[in-house]
C-alpha cells in the first residue's frame, strides 16, 4: 500500500547562519507526532532539495532509544523550505488505498508500536533501528477510505479537544508563575540561612549494596523523579540499605526534594514529596530538606523554584560546558525569605489555586488520552480485513 519503498532521508552538516533550509531533528518526532521543536540551519544545494518535505508528509523515525524508535507523524509546513534527516525515513502511501492521516494513526496504535520496538536491533538500548523491510512487513487494518475518514475525524475531534485543554492549561501556568513572582516581592529580600529553619540531607549512595538478614529492599527516588515542581514515579528503583539507616535516607510527606545538578536545567530542581510511597528512600543526588517549624514547604519550593532562587544556584554551583553542581553545605547557606506562617499561608492561597486548577486539567487531559487512544484501538482491532503495507 505504499508507493514506493520507505525513503531515508539526508543529513548535511549544520551551519550557525541562515540560508533559507532547514534539516528537522529527531525530536520533531514525538509520541503525539510531529513537532517543529529541534530545526537547524543546513547548506541548500540540489542535493539536500531532493529531500524537500511537501506538507502532509508522513515520517518515521528508524533509530533512537527502544522507547522512541519508530515514532511517527506528518509533516507541517512551518514557513520554511525542509529536509528530513537521515535517521527518518518518508512513508507515502498508496491513494487509493490509504489517507496518510489514517497510516499516522495506525503506526502510532499500542500494536504496531509493539511491533515496531520488538523488530528495533542495535547493540545498545540507547540506539536501535528498524529496517524498510520491517516497516514494509507490518501488518495493519486496512479498512475501505469512507471508514478510513471516519477513524481519522473520530481522532481529530479528541485532538481539538485536547488541544483547547492544553491551550487553558498554559494560561493557568503561566497565571501560576506571575501569581508565584507577585508573591515573593511582598516578602522582600531574602534573610537567614536555610539551615537556619530547615535540615539538609544527602540520600543513600548506590553502590556495593549490603546483603543478609539485617537488610531491606526500598523504592527510591533519583534525579530523573525529581521533576520542576513536580514529581515523577512512573520508573521508581529499588535499593538494600541496612535496616538501621532507614530513619537517616526515609522521606516523609512535606519533605522538599532538590536535585544536586547534572544538566543545567536540573541544578537546584525540585518539589515536595506528598508521601505517596510509603518507605520511600531518596538518593544522594538529590537532597532532602526538612523545614522547621518557622518555613512552609510550599513556600521554600516557591522560594528556590524563583529566578532569585536559580540565580543563588547558578552563582555559587560548580559549573562546567553543560553540567553543574551544588553541594549540602551551599545549600544550607542559602539565604531565603522568611516571613511569618500566616503570612506565608496567605501568600500560597492564590497559588494553591493556580496549581489546582492545572491539576484538574491535566487530569481531564490524561482522561480523554487514554479515552481517545480506547476508542482508536477499539476502531482498529473491529477490522477484519488485514494487509501488508
Amino acid at each position: 500500500m505504499l508507493e514506493t519503498p520507505p525513503k531515508n532521508g539526508y543529513s548535511p552538516k549544520d551551519v550557525p547562519e541562515w540560508t533559507g533550509l532547514k534539516a528537522l531533528g529527531l525530536g520533531c518526532l514525538t509520541p503525539r507526532g510531529f513537532a517543529p521543536s529541534q530545526l537547524k540551519n543546513v547548506p541548500d544545494s540540489a542535493m539536500a532539495r531532493r529531500f524537500t518535505l511537501a506538507d502532509g508528509d508522513l515520517l518515521m523515525s528508524r533509530a533512537n532509544t527502544r522507547e522512541l524508535v519508530g515514532l511517527a507523524g506528518r509533516f507541517t509546513q512551518i514557513g520554511v523550505a525542509c529536509i528530513y534527516p537521515d535517521l527518518m525515513m518518508r512513508l507515502r502511501p498508496k491513494a487509493e488505498q490509504c489517507l496518510p492521516g489514517y497510516l499516522e494513526i495506525v503506526l502510532r496504535s499500542a500494536t504496531v508500536r509493539r511491533a515496531v520496538q520488538a523488530g528495533a536491533r542495535g547493540t545498545s538500548e540507547s540506539m536501535v533501528k528498524i529496517s524498510a523491510s520491517l516497516v514494509e512487513d507490518l501488518r495493519i487494518p486496512l479498512p475501505p477510505l469512507s471508514e478510513q475518514r471516519d477513524i481519522v475525524a473520530a481522532h481529530e475531534a479528541f485532538e481539538r479537544r485536547i488541544g483547547a485543554l492544553e491551550r487553558t492549561l498554559a494560561k493557568v501556568e503561566i497565571a501560576e508563575s506571575a501569581l508565584s513572582a507577585d508573591a515573593l516581592c511582598q516578602v522582600g529580600a531574602a534573610g537567614p540561612r536555610l539551615d537556619s529553619v530547615a535540615t539538609v540531607a544527602a540520600g543513600v549512595t548506590l553502590g556495593s549494596e549490603p546483603v543478609g538478614d539485617g537488610t531491606v529492599e526500598l523504592p527510591y527516588l533519583r534525579v530523573a523523579n525529581v521533576l520542576d515542581g513536580r514529581i515523577d514515579t512512573t520508573d521508581v528503583k529499588t535499593v538494600r540499605i541496612v535496616k538501621a539507616q532507614f530513619e537517616r535516607y526515609a522521606l516523609r510527606k512535606g519533605d522538599l526534594l532538590l536535585t544536586e545538578g547534572g544538566d543545567l536545567d536540573k541544578l537546584g530542581r525540585g518539589a515536595v514529596w506528598d508521601g505517596r510511597i510509603d518507605e520511600c528512600l531518596h538518593q544522594n543526588h538529590v537532597f532532602r530538606v526538612r523545614c522547621g517549624e518557622q518555613m512552609l514547604p510550599d513556600f521554600l519550593a516557591l522560594y528556590t523554584a524563583s529566578p532569585e532562587g536559580r540565580a543563588y544556584f547558578q552563582r555559587v554551583g560548580k559549573q562546567t560546558t553543560n553540567l553543574a553542581s551544588i553541594n549540602s553545605t551551599q545549600l544550607k547557606q542559602m539565604p531565603v525569605p522568611v516571613p511569618p506562617l500566616e503570612e506565608q499561608r496567605r501568600l500560597l492561597g492564590p497559588v494553591h489555586a493556580a496549581r489546582e486548577r492545572a491539576a484538574v486539567l491535566q487530569r481531564q487531559i490524561a482522561k480523554l488520552r487514554t479515552i481517545q487512544q480506547g476508542v482508536i484501538e477499539d476502531l482498529l482491532s473491529g477490522r477484519s480485513r488485514v494487509n501488508r503495507t
